[in-house]
């Protein structure tokens, strides 16, 4: 299955701010990093809060750059992630990669690799 235009809207989205249609491309039980303050989440109301509260005091845009199929059926995007605060200072700008896992054509769990 190619989940590559679920994973680019997902980006597009996030970036837009909108946050549940961010949403309706994940698992009702989802596994998301806390890329921020640390640890994991779980389920659509902790991604929310934590989306909400981390856009209150920051401002990330992610883009996907790559994508790359993983044996375990997994995606690994590398990103460019570029985070700003409320007022456009730089806080970092820097590539990774967010490994997707999913279940029922959702994203179940994504993990972050620096």
């Amino acid at each position: 299955m190619n989940n590559q235009p679920l994973l680019r809207q997902l980006y597009q989205d996030f970036n837009e701010r909108h946050v549940e249609a961010v949403l309706a491309h994940l698992h009702t039980d989802v596994t998301w990093p806390n890329g921020w303050e640390g640890g994991y989440l779980s389920g659509h109301d902790e991604v929310r809060a934590y989306w909400l509260r981390q856009w209150q005091q920051i401002n990330p845009k992610v883009d996907p750059l790559s994508f790359e199929l993983r044996p375990e059926g997994q995606i690994a995007v590398k990103v460019h992630q570029v985070v700003k605060d409320l007022q456009g200072q730089l806080l970092s700008d820097n590539q990774l990669f967010h490994i997707y896992s999913f279940e029922n054509g959702k994203v179940r769990k994504m993990v972050i690799e620096h």
